[in-house]
């Protein structure tokens, strides 16, 4: 069973439960309250930043979903990924991270965005 771990570039220092997720936003839907969250500050998916990536596909895919005018899709996921705001959490294969009114799926070995949508 692989491990979740929810992340807030805020930079929480202690464990919280799944409750603290608002029941309406799409994260929770994601986990049920029995799923082992916890908030960590060492977190994988920001260390390895340099190697978020995406396909053609996933560019028209997130342009189309988010409604971006960027032509830089990777570099905007990065700096979202990044702020202070960020909820990062990982569910099995693929981390979500919960910012801005989106919510963007990467893949948590090979580091692609593999889409966003707005909540």
């Amino acid at each position: 069973m692989h491990e979740n771990k929810i992340f807030s570039g805020g930079g929480f220092n202690k464990e919280k439960s799944c409750d603290m997720l608002n029941p309406e936003s799409v994260l929770s839907k994601i986990f049920r309250k029995e799923d082992d969250c916890r908030m960590v500050t060492d977190n994988e998916l920001i260390k390895n930043l340099d190697k978020l990536h995406t396909t053609g596909l996933g560019v028209v895919r997130i342009k189309r979903n988010l409604s971006l005018e960027t032509e830089d899709v990777v570099l905007w996921c990065k700096e979202k990924t990044e702020s202070p705001e960020a909820v990062i959490i990982r569910k099995g294969k693929n981390w979500y991270v919960d910012v801005g009114g989106s919510v963007i799926t990467i893949n948590a070995h090979s580091y692609t965005i593999i889409t966003a949508h707005k909540k």
